[in-house]
């Protein structure tokens, strides 16, 4: 399981609701709505 990096929700690697590319790192996410924060500002939700 990977952990949505703007809601901190559990996400089955296997059947994602949907993805993003950031540097070479695939991050998963809950719901489309969570990728669209996430790739306005990838930075603030992966910390320094």
């Amino acid at each position: 399981m990977a952990i949505d990096p703007v809601c901190k929700m559990k996400v089955d690697e296997k059947n994602p609701p949907s993805t993003s590319m950031y540097k070479g790192v695939k991050y998963y996410f809950c719901a489309v709505g969570c990728k669209k924060a996430f790739d306005k500002d990838p930075k603030k939700y992966l910390g320094k």
